[in-house]
């Protein structure tokens, strides 16, 4: 048994069980509904099994298994797709694949024997640490994606308090140029009553002094 055909017995696994891709919306009823075919099928291909003799019965016997602990991996994946969830399922083909391809070394013998588990387990040791990277890459890339968007909603609230704030000092600006224009235009007003005398002078003031917001 090679690596090659143990990551393809693991490929086989995934075949043979899920067509679709995690994330699907699967409802509770859905659920348990998949759960109890995946047990039906698990007890017939058991069940199939016992025809069957020698080691041919044990190998019928570890795919059986493995294709339920596949699937109901997968399962729960699809109800709960967590980073954690698709961890266990490719654990599942690992160790679902490592079963079958240990017990089919049974078939063999002597030294033959030996290499054929040595190099079962060693691609089962390969596919437990690339389930791990994947779950740590996973993880590090929803940080980084977690990361990157507080940082978009602080630069946002940075821009959003810098035009806060630029609206206010244009507006203090507006606000004290208007006050320098009315006492300017008031300044004229003033000089022009001034051309005048007595009650009509006190008046003009009078009225320039309402018009252009002057104590």
């Amino acid at each position: 048994m090679t690596k090659f055909n143990i990551t393809a017995l693991a490929a086989a696994f995934s075949l043979a069980v899920s067509a679709g891709a995690f994330g699907g919306t699967v409802t509770k009823s859905e659920y348990k509904a998949s759960n109890d075919e995946i047990t039906a099928k698990y007890k017939s291909d058991k069940a199939a099994c016992k025809a069957m003799t020698g080691n041919a019965k044990d190998i019928c016997a570890e795919e059986a298994k493995g294709h339920e602990k596949v699937a109901k991996a997968e399962l729960e994946a699809n109800y709960k797709p967590t980073n954690k969830n698709r961890y266990d399922v490719r654990i599942a083909k690992a160790d679902a694949a490592f079963a079958v391809a240990k017990e089919k070394c049974d078939d063999l013998a002597g030294n033959a024997k030996d290499v054929c588990v040595k190099e079962a387990k060693a691609a089962h040791v390969a596919a437990r640490a690339d389930a791990k990277v994947a779950i740590k890459t996973a993880e590090v890339n929803a940080t980084a994606q977690e990361k990157k968007i507080d940082a978009n909603a602080t630069a946002q609230e940075k821009k959003a308090a810098a035009n806060a704030t630029a609206r206010e000092k244009t507006a203090d600006v507006k606000k004290d140029a208007a006050v320098d224009k009315r006492n300017a235009d008031y300044a004229v007003a003033k000089e022009k009553c001034d051309a005048l005398a007595g009650d009509v002078k006190a008046n003009c003031i009078k009225d320039a002094k309402v018009r252009y917001g002057q104590s």
